[in-house]
């Protein structure tokens, strides 16, 4: 397999409005077209847990009341994951194409997060109309 590159495209911040995503100059471009999408699927890094040994751990004592006593790493939303990748889906609050600038509802991350893509989302590709949890979820 030949190496995987990937490159924040930009970072995200929190100031007294909330929070935005600045993306690099070089990435403002691709924001084009976006305005009119109500949310977005916002990719991001863990960066404050990517250690050797969070991304050796495969398994997690019961995260979540209710779960199973052990749970796999691919059955939770731990930042402790072999490629400490994020997935948070947000509302669009505003978008300044010039600064390059994202202002969106919510997202849990900290400031200086780095964003690795940003997608829209779509909720024909992207809702589950009957989604299937266990119980304890």
């Amino acid at each position: 397999m030949e190496d995987l590159k990937v490159q924040p495209i930009g970072t995200v911040q929190h100031d007294d409005s909330g929070a935005f995503i600045e993306v690099e100059a070089a990435y403002i471009p691709a924001l084009q077209a976006l305005e009119g999408f109500g949310h977005v699927n916002v990719l991001w890094w863990f960066s404050k847990c990517d250690t050797k040994e969070a991304r050796s751990i495969l398994e997690a004592p019961q995260p979540y009341k209710g779960a199973p006593e052990i749970m796999g790493t691919f059955a939770t939303r731990s930042p402790l994951r072999p490629n400490p990748i994020a997935l948070s889906t947000t509302e669009i609050i505003a978008i300044d194409q010039e600064k390059g600038v994202l202002r969106v509802g919510y997202i849990d991350a900290e400031d200086g997060t780095p964003v690795l893509d940003i997608k829209p989302y779509t909720p024909s590709m992207d809702r589950v109309e009957t989604p299937c949890v266990p119980a304890w979820c």
